[in-house]
């Protein structure tokens, strides 16, 4: 899922991101209840009709938009008070607020709010943040009031197999759609996440869907899917793209590099986007220019590169090839 946090993917138009092949994306709840309101977008029709996007939205709960942005945040088995960091000013978030704010966002699929710590972090903090999560998960399922909106249930534990598994277990007790798996790409390097994945996704549900937040980079969406991760959000995609950084299936390109400066190639022989019409050594002037065409162009073609992967991913485990083509892609990505 294409990120679009504030109802937008960054420097790119919906019917941009129409073309990359994106059938789905994520908007939050954290910062489109801050600007403009949940009562203004649902006034609009709800946060697909108000920026023009007609295939299915997810919302983040906002969890962990309250760990990584939020100030003089004060976390209790109640919800979470914190000042907003916009213009400071007092924010009470808890599951039945973050609940009804996403009903009136529209999304079709909506996240339980969970707390979210950092990693590393002491067992006693992750175990009592892990808890909370599933107190509150009850709290969302409870606080529902629409029947044509998913929610998904999010597993928290940290690193500990024992804390994921409990955590794990519990959720898929409860009717949830699909699960999630949060507290993760917060600092732990790609090995930890590796292995708390694979101790921890045999517990979930294969009939649900399970979708790993906020990763990430087409290594580390690669090995997901290879232990049953289905969905996937980041915002590396364009966030690399404005920053002359491009995917690629023969690795990335860094195109501030001077190797570009007469290369004729496109950044991608076969890849069908707009950017890839143009040369390397153009795209790289962009850049060095300062014009706003080429974080513009970069992020397409990201946003395109990762469509693909996903879609070459998919083919491969219905022809019964998967762990072959992910070998062959990871050795040439590397």
């Amino acid at each position: 899922m294409p990120v679009a946090t504030l109802a937008s993917v960054k420097g790119v138009d919906i019917a941009r991101v129409v073309e990359t092949g994106a059938t789905m994306l994520l908007a939050n709840t954290y910062h489109l209840h801050l600007r403009p309101g949940e009562e203004l977008v649902s006034q609009a029709g709800g946060v697909g009709h108000f920026m023009g996007w007609s295939g299915p939205t997810l919302t983040d709960s906002g969890g962990y938009q309250v760990f990584s942005l939020a100030q003089q945040v004060k976390v209790t088995d109640h919800g979470a008070a914190f000042r907003s960091h916009l213009d400071g000013s007092q924010v009470n978030l808890t599951p039945e607020k973050a609940v009804a704010i996403q009903e009136s966002l529209g999304a079709d699929v909506a996240m339980q709010l969970d707390h979210v710590i950092g990693l590393p972090a002491a067992r006693n903090d992750v175990a009592e943040a892990m808890e909370r999560s599933l107190a509150w998960g009850e709290r969302c399922l409870a606080a529902r009031q629409k029947s044509d909106q998913a929610m998904f249930g999010i597993v928290q534990g940290g690193l500990d197999p024992e804390l994921r598994a409990i955590s794990a277990k519990h959720l898929r007790s409860l009717p949830f759609e699909g699960f999630a798996v949060g507290g993760l790409s917060v600092g732990e390097g790609p090995e930890a996440m590796a292995s708390t994945l694979q101790v921890t996704v045999p517990y979930l549900p294969q009939d649900k869907p399970r979708y790993l937040m906020g990763v990430g980079k087409p290594e580390d969406i690669i090995n997901a899917v290879a232990v049953g991760i289905d969905m996937f959000d980041c915002v590396l995609p364009t966030r690399c793209g404005r920053n002359a950084l491009l995917y690629t299936f023969d690795g990335p390109l860094r195109l501030r590099n001077a190797q570009y400066l007469t290369d004729e190639r496109p950044i991608e022989s076969d890849c069908p986007c707009m950017a890839c019409g143009h040369s390397r050594a153009y795209m790289r002037h962009l850049f060095l220019a300062g014009e706003m065409l080429g974080p513009i162009l970069a992020s397409i073609h990201n946003l395109t590169f990762y469509q693909r992967l996903m879609r070459r991913l998919r083919e491969a485990i219905v022809a019964g090839q998967f762990q072959a083509v992910r070998a062959d892609i990871l050795a040439r990505m590397n």
